[in-house]
């Protein structure tokens, strides 16, 4: 199971749209691990500005590969933390998740290309 979904939320859902502040807070609290990465990296952007800001570090186990993975996987939750912290979200093999200014930039789709998925490829990276 991806998210930790209380009653009351799963009860919103049934009644119509969640929105997504009480979607992105489920986020927060069911995927610790996917949150502090994200947005410590939106934090550093902000700071240090930059085209982007992004992590090269693998994550500590398995199940904190799985929350990254999860939370860029799914289209409700990649949009829903884009919206809330205002940028656009990359990711590359396992870890590398990178935080764009939102909008569409040189340096973003550059990011997205094939080539750069694959100058980005190591024998270490094989099974993650």
């Amino acid at each position: 199971m991806s998210l930790d979904v209380s009653p009351q939320l799963l009860e919103s859902a049934r009644k119509g749209e969640v929105g997504d502040a009480e979607f992105v807070e489920c986020v927060r609290t069911s995927l610790p691990y996917a949150w502090e990465l994200i947005s410590g990296l939106v934090a550093r952007l902000q700071v240090d500005g930059g085209a982007f800001a992004d992590n090269l570090t693998p994550p500590p186990d398995e199940q904190a590969r799985g929350q990254l993975l999860r939370v860029l996987a799914s289209d409700a939750m990649r949009g829903s933390l884009e919206r809330y912290f205002g940028v656009k979200l990359a990711f590359q093999n396992c870890h590398r998740v990178a935080v764009f200014p939102s909008g569409d930039s040189a340096d973003y789709r550059r990011f997205v290309t094939a080539r750069e998925q694959i100058l980005n490829q190591s024998p270490e990276l094989r099974d993650c």
